[in-house]
């Protein structure tokens, strides 16, 4: 008998930021997802009554990893700068498909920088204010 091996392909796995396609990735993660809060709170009385708190918080969080070499920075920075309200979506077209993101997000702010001998990472944090998980 032989068991299902998984393939995954971070080649497949498409980000867009304004419609635009974001390229030059990192080594290692390339981009996180998060929803900023849990969908409830949970609690019980002291009798033992459960209370579930339904939470309507729907942000969530995207941060983007680039290499120092990428052509997508000075478009983040832009987007950053600007203080633009754009739409941000991961897709993962791999074995299991995943899409993240929302229609109205901003960057925090520009990335910081760092130069040394070898290129550094540019980090990029995105604000999602409909945060989606379809």
């Amino acid at each position: 008998m032989t068991g299902h091996i998984g393939v995954y392909d971070a080649r497949k796995v498409v980000t867009t930021v304004g419609g635009i396609f974001i390229t030059g990735f990192a080594d290692g993660t390339m981009v996180k997802a998060s929803k900023d809060n849990d969908n409830f709170e949970a609690s019980s009385s002291a009798q033992g009554d459960a209370v579930v708190s339904i939470n309507g918080d729907g942000m969530g969080t995207i941060e983007i990893t680039l290499n120092q070499t990428s052509p997508s920075i000075a478009v983040l920075d832009g987007f950053a700068n600007s203080r633009a309200m754009v739409p941000v979506w991961v897709n993962s077209n791999n074995e299991v498909k995943e899409v993240v993101g929302g229609t109205k997000a901003m960057v925090t702010k520009p990335s910081d920088k760092e130069f040394g001998k070898s290129a550094s990472n540019r980090v990029f944090t995105m604000k999602v204010f409909d945060y989606a998980v379809k």
